[in-house]
């Protein structure tokens, strides 16, 4: 195992873990000088996904599989049909002195439920009953979330917190939020935001969002702003490329805030069960790879505070790519090649996220090619063992067949 050299100790497990068949296990990898936590499917050896039980199994199986060592780790998944929410605390424990930091210990203190020591010894894992309350899921150091996720598992029990996962829905609401929902007052976090828990369709938009909704909807291309919105994919040659065109629009809105960004696409018409489906070698799902990108592409972003400063058109604020020209009837010829300039650069953009998806498609197939071809080459190993073997033999016979007739 390459980040716990610790055996993983399955009694200090809890039986409401044990008991659900929805254990993964899981290989450290390198991606761009950083470690990644790969998802492995523990029956196949391929890439597990959290949106699909059928890459998942039992626990005894994850666990046989990981201390063989085809795996660093075994992981839980978790679902919207369990009770379980998983709070993640990096960066809050000395690995040397095994010490935790704060707020680490008025957290695990409050939650007062089962809780591990992640695999690097730096923050702690806890796992309790609840539901996980709305908005934002994650600020700083601290998340938590409650399906299409997986908590890698160690077993490496905190001493002094209970060995039982219990019910903590009040606690659950308390720290979140005074350490995530309190943190974040609507601005733009755009160094640490990740998607929030990932429910169904809200049944209502906050008005923050619907004030947001109606700028864009009354921007110079707040047509296609709507269209996107109600789920048209009119124009794009899949439903992909319609998602990336929303999604710049949204990164434009809210100023590349991913985790608002998420939030309103799951309002949309758009929104399917792809948005949660684990595309990427490094365990990213579709969405969070179609955020990442849009935001790379948008090169400005709306900023309320310069509305006042000739940043509006006649229909409202100005929408991203759009210049002042757009309502200036004595340019009509240099606004149709602006607009059309436009227009291309998108296309490119959407043709630059489309072939990394399909580069990293790729990668994983030649992961999984390099894998067959080492199986392959040792079962034709074990083939040619077989064969002299049995030449051996044959050789024998034959000499004591000699022996028998010279006799």
């Amino acid at each position: 195992m390459s980040e716990t050299e610790a055996p993983i100790n399955g009694g200090t497990i809890p039986e409401a873990l044990i008991e659900r068949a929805q254990w993964i296990c899981w290989r450290a990898e390198d991606r761009d000088g950083k470690t990644t936590k790969v998802p492995v499917d523990p029956e196949t050896g391929n890439f597990a996904s959290t949106m699909d039980d059928r890459t998942w199994t039992v626990f005894e199986r994850a666990l046989e599989y990981a201390t063989s060592g085809a795996a660093d780790g075994i992981g839980f998944v978790f679902t919207a049909t369990d009770p379980l929410v998983g709070v993640d605390l990096d960066d809050c424990r000395d690995p040397e002195t095994g010490e935790p930091l704060e707020p680490a210990p008025s957290i695990i203190e409050q939650l007062d439920s089962f809780t591990e020591v992640s695999p690097s010894g730096t923050g702690y894992h806890v796992i309790l009953e609840g539901d996980l309350p709305d908005g934002r899921n994650r600020h700083g150091s601290i998340e938590m979330y409650d399906q299409a996720r997986f908590f890698t598992v160690t077993a490496d029990h905190v001493d002094g917190t209970p060995a039982s996962i219990n019910e903590r829905q009040e606690a659950l609401e308390e720290v979140h939020e005074e350490f995530i929902a309190s943190k974040v007052s609507g601005a733009a976090d755009t160094v640490d935001a990740d998607p929030p828990n990932t429910g169904t369709r809200d049944q209502s938009l906050e008005l923050e969002d619907e004030d947001l909704l109606e700028k864009a909807r009354s921007a110079s291309n707040g047509e296609k702003f709507d269209r996107l919105w109600r789920g048209s994919t009119a124009g794009y040659d899949s439903k992909s490329e319609a998602d990336m065109a929303l999604c710049c629009l949204l990164a434009f809105w809210t100023g590349g805030d991913r985790t608002r960004m998420d939030h309103l696409f799951r309002q949309s018409g758009l929104i399917r069960e792809k948005w949660d489906e684990v595309h990427y070698a490094d365990g990213s799902t579709y969405g969070e790879k179609t955020i990442e990108r849009a935001i790379g592409a948008t090169d400005e972003f709306y900023d309320p505070s310069a509305t006042g400063s000739g940043k509006t058109t006649e229909t409202g604020v100005e929408s991203p790519f759009e210049g002042h020209v757009q309502n200036d009837a004595s340019r009509p010829e240099q606004t149709y090649l602006e607009e059309k300039n436009r227009l291309l650069e998108q296309r490119v953009d959407e043709l630059e996220g489309t072939i990394a998806e399909q580069r990293e498609q790729l990668e994983m197939l030649t992961a999984e090619r390099d894998e067959l071809r080492t199986l392959l080459d040792q079962r034709e190993e074990e083939l040619e063992k077989i064969r002299d073997q049995l030449v051996d033999e044959r050789s024998v016979r034959s000499r004591m067949k000699r022996l028998f007739r010279s006799s």
